[in-house]
């Protein structure tokens, strides 16, 4: 039984960071998941996969593994990096490159 720790990256669906802060405590699936024959559905006996458990730090979440006796992932996350830039930046003087419109 494995889970794996790590804070999921932000909905591009919205512009908030609410819950971005999260950290996510999933278990891995030890058994393949099937198709089933009569319907077709994809399906898994491991149950442990649907447990998602929310924790609001990461030593929350380490802590609540070890106590538990859950070996663990830590998966860090990767900061965004983002250039901040102005709508009139793409028309100063000193741009590098050449307007292409």
């Amino acid at each position: 039984m494995t889970a794996r720790i790590y804070r999921p990256a932000k909905q591009a669906t919205q512009s908030g960071q609410a819950t971005s802060g999260n950290w996510l405590l999933e278990f891995e699936s030890e058994t393949a998941r099937q198709v089933e024959p009569l319907m077709g559905w994809t399906s898994s006996s491991d149950t442990r996969t649907q447990v998602r458990l929310r924790f609001g730090s990461k030593e929350e979440a380490v802590a609540y593994a070890q106590r538990n006796g859950i070996a663990y992932t830590l998966v860090e996350p990767k900061e965004a990096t983002r250039r901040i830039m102005a709508y009139a930046d793409n028309f100063k003087t000193t741009r590098m490159g050449q307007w292409t419109h």
